[in-house]
């Protein structure tokens, strides 16, 4: 706890201060007038308060009496936070390139558990973690896509362990597991399309994530539900370009000229509106 500022340097009396219009009884047999309770008056004036000789400035008092415990007598503080969006983005990149060249069979390698830890861990806990911050900074975009993208890597992680029995629910049943899981997949197509509409104003790469991640939700979902591997592969690929745009915009929001040579310029997508308004 911070001693308060005192304005006035006149030694001060360590005894409990009360008001006058204290009530006498509630001092026993010793009056308000006692010399172990001194009477003095409390003033309010804009950013101060008087008691007695001494003054005090009102934050510093809040900050002595429980600072921002003090609900609605406690402006709540302002705190100044990283950017959260290269997190998201690192996150989200690198967790679609493995799943991506895995969908593209690459190695060899068709099984796709390897993926559960980062998708937990680093595509979902990670990026969900971002979204919430990006929330807390003020953007709504950024909190919506990193959140949700954060719970699609936790719910795609969770089909493919065993203890929440999803997978075990369509045993014998592989049509209608694909057919699941094209649905599954349709919903975040849907989904990504229209945030990519909200894309449009912004940067060629950052529009190129949601561009390219609504064709990878799309074929993915295709290939779900005509059961050729060639369309699943051709998702990986169009996965694999998603995550080079993403991991692209991470780098952007983290270099800068002190700590890199090699800086990103941002490409504007074309002004469209000021173009129609000029025809």
């Amino acid at each position: 706890m911070t001693k308060p500022d005192i304005e006035n340097q006149e030694p001060r009396d360590e005894r409990l201060m009360v008001s006058d219009n204290a009530n006498p009884e509630s001092y026993g047999n010793s009056g308000p007038n006692d010399e172990d309770h001194p009477v003095s008056k409390i003033v309010t004036e804009g950013d101060y308060i008087t008691f007695g000789n001494e003054r005090y400035k009102k934050a510093d008092l809040m900050a002595a009496f429980g600072g921002t415990l003090n609900p609605g007598l406690s402006p709540p503080p302002k705190n100044d936070f990283a950017n959260p969006a290269p997190l998201g983005l690192s996150a989200f990149a690198l967790t679609t390139f493995v799943l991506s060249l895995i969908n593209c069979k690459a190695r060899g390698v068709t099984i796709p558990n390897i993926v559960v830890g980062l998708a937990f861990f680093y595509g979902g806990a990670a990026q969900l973690i971002a979204g919430l911050f990006e929330i807390a900074v003020g953007n709504t975009f950024g909190g919506v896509a990193l959140s949700s993208y954060g719970g699609f890597w936790l719910s795609w992680a969770a089909i493919h362990v065993e203890s929440f029995g999803i997978l075990a629910a369509y045993e014998g049943k592989s049509d209608e597991l694909a057919n699941a899981l094209g649905i599954y997949l349709i919903g975040w197509f849907i989904f990504t399309f229209f945030l990519m509409l909200m894309t449009v104003k912004s940067t060629v790469a950052f529009f190129g994530v949601f561009f390219f991640l609504t064709i990878t939700f799309l074929l993915l979902a295709i290939g779900e539900f005509s059961g050729k591997s060639s369309v699943q592969t051709a998702g990986g690929v169009f996965g694999l370009i998603t995550a080079f745009f993403a991991f692209y915009c991470a780098y952007s929001g983290i270099a800068n000229a002190q700590n890199s040579y090699i800086t990103v310029k941002a490409i504007p997508l074309p002004d469209l509106e000021e173009k129609w308004k000029k025809n």
